[in-house]
């Protein structure tokens, strides 16, 4: 492999100032397409929850409420709030007695004379920080490995990803730990082979600012054990080079130096969480009205095995907030047996594949292939035998490596397959490997026009082909999917829930109503999310959802006209009623229809007509009525899910125009009615 000689760079050549302030630049523009595209979005499902959780956190020194998403992001996403001095819900009510954070979260949006638009859109501002940062890091990291050409060709890719977009203006807690993964391990590389004390105490404090991110950081213990282990490998070799020389290495002061040091970050990271958590150790604020966490102690703690023991040690002994200790059990709680979804089936146990098929699924072409094509070029760079500065350099990048592989191994085996967005933190590793395109076209290409025609094809044509497959979908950044999968046209046959519909297209659908609803057109509604739909003036009958904010929705019949229902509800992934229709649940379905005319004497009249709790109460017939709207539910989507939409909104937000004939093949009728609807749904849609 022929090296051009460094007079041959000189054309290439640039400024530090200039390209510092692209970098700026770059990273400036991402955070501003981002917020363009969330301007025209509703809340997400969990940015409710974040938003009140830090309003609460920030206002009212109080940590009952969702501390299991990371303090730190939330904190910063409600500051704005509180600069603005925000009103606050009651606190004489069930919500905060409860902990319950969605309906608490409902008073402080939509009830309490707040501005909910600009608490939404000045947190989701604050979020921009740490996905503007991560560009930031990543112009860093390919500066430094691949010079200044190999910075320009990552940057276009991290600055201008679907998915960074998507996330980065959203006030969640997925870009803070894509961030603070990427620093906290940059810091410790940096650290092990630097004596400076600015550099260590930087580590330190990267890595406990991690730690109240998101509790993913519990994966920065291994990574950093790993990294550990390749610097002393480095020195053993080292030794055994300078063997009998007095400027030999010795492996026994690293070993005490790096004991010292660990201790130092785990002392550093307590005094981060402490100070996070007002150095108090209660949860709850012993001056206002006193509650309940949302689930017992003994609830989280079951089945938590020795991760458990130890945590429940650690709150005996107070060693760390009883909110922290709290919100890390939760997380482990909810990481097992959970609702997925992934290309048309339903698991509570996930799949091997999910990520990786989310990765090819929601990732252009042109980043897989360029990074790709960068691995191979740095593979055959460290295995040459000339000498090259670059292989020395990539030996600093052993952070980024066991980054990559670390998290993607914890992936593989994770059961929560509930979002694309995971993986996020793998990503800077894709955008970093298309920086070697950079460096190989300008380093082992001579001649200049050669090099011009290197230039075009591994950097600009890659490059260009992936801003315009992302911004080719602004404003639906979320929606993304690859041609491999259909394009976001198809999302929703893949993944559901944040990788596409995660509750954002509420002002989308109010706005194709006002165009194409008909006068006295019925609208049904399944909306997957925490915002409400009353707020953008959307009216209509409800369908079962997720989160009914402890509200008893009335009995209502199926008529003619819009049937507008969210891609996660579609696919029914975290309903009771799930997977494929089956004999036992069309005879159950049946059962209960059988009950429709008692059903809508009850409706009309609940008390006049006594007969009907004779052999079963009014406590029974409710249970009867919710068993029957999921069945029936369940029924009409089997359906829907054959047939193609006649609107999409945002493509999370699937239209359909039901007739009565529909309705009647589909609901009113033996299941031969239903395979013959479904049938001519499926001819129809091909």
């Amino acid at each position: 492999m022929r090296v051009a000689p460094p007079d041959r760079l000189a054309p290439w050549a640039m400024k530090r100032s200039h390209v510092a302030t692209m970098l700026l630049l770059a990273a400036l523009l991402h955070a501003v397409l981002a917020l363009l595209g969330a301007r025209e979005k509703s809340a997400t499902f969990d940015e409710t929850a974040h938003l009140t959780g830090g309003y609460v956190f920030n206002g009212s020194h109080d940590y009952r409420m969702h501390p299991e998403n990371g303090i730190l992001p939330q904190r910063l996403q409600a500051l704005p709030a509180i600069l603005s001095k925000a009103h606050s819900p009651s606190m004489e009510t069930a919500a905060w007695r409860e902990s319950d954070v969605w309906l608490h979260g409902r008073a402080y949006l939509h009830q309490s004379g707040n501005d909910a638009a600009w608490l939404l859109m000045s947190g989701r501002a604050m979020n921009t920080l740490f996905s503007a940062g991560t560009v930031l890091l990543v112009g860093v990291w390919a500066w430094y490995l691949f010079g200044r050409v190999g910075l320009l060709t990552a940057i276009p890719f991290a600055a201008l990803c679907p998915n960074l977009l998507a996330h980065g203006a959203l006030a969640t807690s997925d870009l803070a730990m894509t961030f603070f993964l990427l620093a906290s391990l940059s810091a410790y590389g940096w650290h092990l082979s630097s004596r400076k004390v600015g550099v260590f105490a930087l580590s330190v404090l990267t890595f406990g600012l991690a730690c109240v991110a998101k509790y993913t950081a519990v994966l920065l213990l291994p990574m950093f054990g790993l990294i550990a282990l390749f610097r002393l490998w480095e020195i053993r070799r080292q030794a055994a080079e300078f063997a009998g020389s007095h400027s030999a290495p010795h492996l026994s002061r690293k070993l005490v130096l790096l004991g010292r040091s660990s201790v130092a970050h785990a002392a550093g990271a307590a005094f981060v969480i402490w100070a996070f958590f007002g150095f108090r150790f209660s949860a709850m604020n012993p001056e206002l009205p006193a509650g309940i966490l949302t689930y017992p102690w003994s609830f989280l703690l079951d089945d938590s095995g020795i991760i458990g023991k130890a945590a429940d040690l650690c709150r005996s002994l107070h060693l760390l907030p009883e909110a922290f200790i709290y919100g890390f059990l939760f997380v482990l709680k909810r990481a097992g047996a959970r609702g997925a979804f992934l290309d048309g089936e339903v698991s509570i146990h996930g799949w091997t594949e999910f990520f990786p098929k989310a990765l090819a699924y929601k990732t252009t072409p042109a980043l897989l292939l360029a990074s790709v094509a960068g691995a191979l070029v740095i593979a055959l760079v460290i295995a040459g035998k000339q000498p090259e500065p670059l292989r020395e350099r990539l030996k600093k990048a052993v952070p980024l490596l066991v980054l990559f592989v670390v998290y993607w191994a914890f992936s593989l085996t994770s059961q929560l397959n509930i979002g694309h967005r995971h993986i996020l933190p793998t990503y800077p590793v894709l955008y970093l490997l298309t920086g070697a395109l950079g460096w190989v076209a300008t380093r082992l290409v001579e001649r200049p026009l050669k090099r011009i025609a290197a230039l075009l094809a591994l950097v600009v044509a890659p490059a260009a082909t992936h801003a315009w497959s992302s911004l080719s979908t602004y404003p639906h950044f979320l929606a993304y999917f690859s041609p491999v999968a259909g394009g976001p046209e198809q999302g929703y046959r893949h993944l559901v829930d944040s990788s596409l519909d995660w509750g954002q297209d509420l002002p989308g659908l109010a706005r194709w109503l006002t165009l194409n609803r008909q006068a006295h057109e019925a609208l049904h509604l399944s909306y997957f999310g925490s915002d409400d739909p009353q707020f953008y003036g959307i009216q209509a009958e409800l369908l079962p959802t997720i989160i009914d904010y402890r509200s008893t929705r009335p009995w209502t019949w199926l008529k003619p006209g819009l049937y507008a229902i969210s891609a996660t509800m579609l696919q029914h992934a975290y309903m009771p009623v799930r997977g494929a229709w089956s004999a036992e649940r069309e005879a159950e379905y049946q059962q209960f229809r059988s009950l429709e005319p008692a059903f809508r004497l009850l409706k009309s009249a609940p008390y006049g007509h006594p007969e009907l709790f004779v052999a079963a109460d009014p406590q029974i017939w409710q249970l009867r009525w919710t068993r029957y709207e999921l069945l029936r539910f369940a029924r009409l989507c089997g359906y829907l899910r054959l047939r193609r939409p006649d609107a999409m909104i945002g493509y999370s937000i699937l239209i359909f125009r039901l007739s009565q004939e529909d309705l009647d093949a589909t609901l009113n009728g033996p299941v031969s009615t239903l395979v013959t609807a479904m049938e001519n749904a499926a001819n129809a849609a091909r």
